[in-house]
């Protein structure tokens, strides 16, 4: 039995105690027969608002919940190409990213994750936290780069960050395991080698490279940042030389990333299952959660009671005022009263 008071128990007793009081010495007043009844019933049924106020209720009891004791870095491509309209049809790939996000969330209960982007730079979106759902809201008010500012940008250029961020947690969390999850097309839209994830593998313990597109290409909306802005961008597509610029995967890159990374790749669509390493056992275990679910509230028990005993209340006053009406002399017959 546990309890969740409207207010303070002391409160509570303050604006009670003198009431009872007086319930008390009405009661002792009293004389013996119904009005001493009366009586009783009025400071039971006081005692039964008390007990409302008191909220009573039994908890949910004790359950064993996964704990996953891992530190996890989502790394993903917000370049122009991430809205290309090729996931599902015709709609942009970030909507496959947000999907295979939150499948990620719902497969590691307890873990922390951290949220690094990256279009001509990287930036630390979220540092490492088990706040869920300020992960899911950052994700869904993400938005690609501004097209017009847009000069190329390297699928390696979040390397150093992410190299920074595993260390920093090893640091921190020595006993915790890390995995990194890459979301991105491969295109590599600079002239220069893409730079290695090769110094994160030592510090990345399982994890996966996911791969967006086709290589039919896709068409790309105009970004410019406003806010009333869809995750796709505006309603002109991105042109080149007077056609619509397509971006296209390249799955070799991707794979290049894989390996330097030490996790498998995987190409994404919306009509496949995501899959989903295991974490590491060594940091997945079972704990005692204490009280979990919904409280199974009592207090309804006292409020029918109190409902049932004001209705004793009424009936009680519509009979007093009944014979009152009875009792009432009929003026007709009252001297004066009538011809």
């Amino acid at each position: 039995m546990i309890l969740q008071p409207v207010l303070n128990v002391f409160l509570l007793l303050l604006f009670f105690a003198p009431v009872a009081a007086l319930g008390v010495m009405a009661l002792v007043k009293a004389p013996t027969g119904g009005l001493k009844g009366l009586w009783v019933m009025r400071l039971v049924m006081l005692l039964a608002c008390f007990v409302m106020l008191l909220r009573p209720g039994i908890p949910g009891g004790a359950a064993r919940t996964l704990a996953t004791d891992t530190d996890i870095v989502l790394v993903v491509d917000t370049t122009a190409s991430i809205v290309a309209e090729d996931w599902n049809g015709d709609e942009p790939r970030l909507d496959g990213v947000r999907d295979d996000i939150r499948s990620i969330v719902e497969e590691y209960p307890g873990a922390r994750f951290a949220l690094i982007t990256f279009a001509a730079s990287a930036d630390l979106r979220m540092p490492l936290t088990t706040d869920t759902t300020a992960l899911i809201s950052s994700l869904e008010v993400l938005r690609p780069e501004v097209t017009s500012r847009s000069h190329g940008s390297s699928i390696g250029i979040a390397n150093k960050l992410l190299s920074d961020t595993l260390a920093s947690a090893a640091k921190s969390s020595p006993d915790r395991s890390r995995m990194v999850y890459y979301f991105g097309d491969g295109e590599q839209t600079v002239s220069t080698q893409p730079e290695s994830f090769s110094s994160s593998a030592k510090l990345t313990d399982a994890g996966a490279v996911f791969g967006y597109g086709t290589d039919e290409g896709a068409p790309m909306r105009l970004t410019s940042g406003d806010v009333s802005e869809t995750g796709a961008g505006s309603g002109e597509y991105i042109e080149y030389q007077g056609e619509k610029a397509l971006s296209f995967i390249d799955e070799k890159n991707l794979q290049a990333i894989a390996d330097e990374l030490g996790v498998p790749y995987q190409h994404r669509s919306a009509d496949s299952r995501v899959e989903l390493p295991d974490a590491p056992s060594t940091t997945t275990s079972y704990a005692e959660s204490g009280e979990v679910g919904n409280v199974t509230e009592l207090y309804w028990i006292a409020a029918l009671l109190v409902a049932a005993l004001l209705g004793v209340e009424l009936a009680r006053a519509t009979m007093l005022i009944a014979r009152l009406r009875l009792l009432r002399p009929d003026r007709r017959t009252m001297p004066g009263g009538g011809s």
